[in-house]
């Protein structure tokens, strides 16, 4: 019961925190620093690839119809918005799959419950947060070069602590793209990187080997893609009405409060 307890919790924390700009692996890494890694001995990776999995599917649902859009532009004759559109995603991907790629053992050492790290991760969030919500409001759209750039920040925030959302929007936002656009692009522009991690540790084998507890691989599943469709929704309203203060807040709270039980602790 305890263990569908942690899947329960880890599954809301992936599937707010993916979404809101407060890292979602920055606090993946404190749930278990709190709940003890122990308490999910053989599930601790296959787990987190689940809940990844879980907001991944939250973002397509959110946005079927754009996506089923995109499908349609991309394999239809000639050009349009929605292949463009598809291509910008696609370049977004690149600096992040090259990180992921040839630094993947450096990025490893990273994730071993660092909480001043994390915690030093979540201060840098919160400053940056503060920045894009007194960006003026515009209504450019993406273009190939602030893809790239927004791909970077990306690539940055596969750091634990700094959000990957917070991030992505944020640069968007500063680099003069309709609040709304920045959103869908930031949302839209991860799902491609998570199937692929998936299917390479499928392929690879990391994530079949162990004695998997299905029950609780299947709640924290669930949990994640329903708490990430509601997370999701939320966060677009709230890049909208420029709100991301209350997140920087938040962020530089537990970031600073982090740091200092790190240090004395």
């Amino acid at each position: 019961m305890v263990e569908i307890l942690n899947a329960i919790i880890l599954g809301i924390v992936q599937g707010l925190t993916e979404f809101l700009p407060v890292s979602s692996s920055g606090h993946l890494e404190l749930a278990k620093y709190i709940l003890g890694d122990n308490a999910l001995p053989e599930e601790s990776l296959m787990m987190t690839v689940v809940l990844h999995f879980g907001t991944a599917l939250a973002t397509v649902y959110v946005f079927r119809r754009e996506i089923v859009e995109i499908f349609k532009g991309f394999f239809s004759k000639g050009q349009n918005e929605e292949k463009l559109f598809a291509y910008k995603i696609v370049l977004s991907m690149i600096p992040a799959a090259l990180v992921g790629l040839f630094f993947e053992k450096e990025l490893e050492s990273l994730f071993s419950q660092n909480i001043l790290l994390v915690c030093s991760m979540l201060i840098l969030t919160g400053l940056l947060l503060f920045i894009a919500d007194r960006a003026t409001f515009t209504d450019k759209d993406v273009t190939f070069s602030s893809a790239l750039k927004v791909g970077i920040a990306q690539a940055i925030a596969i750091t634990p602590g700094i959000s990957r959302s917070g991030a992505t929007i944020s640069t968007s936002v500063l680099l003069g793209i309709d609040r709304s656009k920045a959103a869908k692009f930031s949302f839209l522009m991860v799902v491609p990187l998570i199937m692929g991690k998936i299917a390479k540790d499928l392929l690879e084998g990391d994530l079949t080997s162990g004695n998997h507890s299905y029950v609780m691989l299947t709640v924290g599943f669930v949990t994640a893609f329903v708490t990430g469709i509601f997370a999701c929704k939320w966060m677009i309203t709230l890049v909208r009405k420029s709100q991301l203060k209350y997140f920087a807040w938040y962020c530089l709270i537990i970031g600073v409060g982090g740091v200092i039980y790190a240090i004395y602790h």
